[in-house]
């Protein structure tokens, strides 16, 4: 699925760590040109540095980068949503709304803004950064096929995305939003394995960062089952299978599960507050 955007523009409200690795993203795919990206954001200080570093225009106010533009990214903290929808909604016109605010349901949108405004809802995580974000797409009731086009083009420019009903938005939190932490937790103690073992810390983060890349690859590119790439590395009565065997016996398969199981729950109750 894929869609032209160099002739579209694009307002963004927020600029955190979110809204910035979008915008990289965006840049660096050059998927619109930088004059086509407008942006607000409450420290306007550190909006005017991303518009001296990528060249976009900083405006002083959210209406200003909804006002002209055919996309608008809401890349604000879920507690100040209301605020923002109530400031910009006579300023919506027949623009695509898309949110990556966690945990606030596409009807908050669509009760909020003018009738049959377009809302895409997605779920990005903290790798948008170094563009190998994993994000979900959900479309809400006005949005069309292309509408979606766009989206995906949009987030397919900082990692890999897949399109779901937006009641799996919590399972999706619990796995793809938090994964990382649980990868970083991983990482760190492969690498103190390999200390114990003698090597640098140094050597040992390389060595555990870049095999967890790696084997992440394979099961992107390879397309076999993780089973037959875990054989492949499983030989009898090598040093892998022993391994293994250390991590079944201390859980570490239900442990992952679990995480991912008591994360979504968690969402599940943020999500009822808002």
């Amino acid at each position: 699925m894929t869609t032209d955007l160099e002739s579209k523009k694009i307002g963004f409200i927020g600029t955190g760590k979110m809204g910035e690795a979008l915008i990289k993203g965006i840049s660096l795919a050059r998927l619109v040109p930088p004059e086509n990206i407008f942006a607000s954001d409450a420290d306007f200080a550190k909006l005017q540095l991303l518009e001296q570093e990528y060249k976009i225009n900083a405006c002083k106010d959210n209406c200003s980068a909804v006002v002209g533009s055919d996309i608008i990214i809401i890349a604000v903290k879920p507690q100040i949503i209301p605020e923002v929808l109530k400031e910009i909604k006579n300023s919506i016109k027949k623009q695509l709304i898309i949110s990556i605010a966690a945990g606030v349901k596409i009807e908050t949108y669509e009760n909020a803004l003018p009738r049959g405004t377009k809302v895409v809802r997605v779920m990005p995580n903290i790798a948008a950064t170094v563009r190998e974000a994993a994000s979900a797409i959900s479309p809400g009731s006005a949005a069309s096929k292309d509408d979606l086009s766009i989206a995906t083009a949009v987030f397919n420019a900082i990692g890999r995305t897949v399109i779901l009903p937006e009641y799996l938005m919590d399972a999706v939190t619990g796995l793809s939003g938090s994964g990382p932490a649980y990868i970083f937790m991983i990482i760190e103690a492969l690498a103190d394995g390999g200390v114990h073992e003698g090597l640098d810390r140094s050597t040992a983060k390389l060595l555990a960062a870049q095999t967890v890349l790696g084997a992440a690859k394979m099961v992107l590119e390879d397309g076999s089952h993780t089973s037959e790439l875990k054989d492949m590395v499983t030989s009898p009565g090598g040093t892998t299978i022993r391994g293994l065997r250390v991590m079944e016996d201390r859980g570490v398969r239900i442990a992952m599960m679990d995480a991912v199981i008591e994360a979504c729950e968690r969402s599940k109750e943020l999500g009822k507050k808002s």
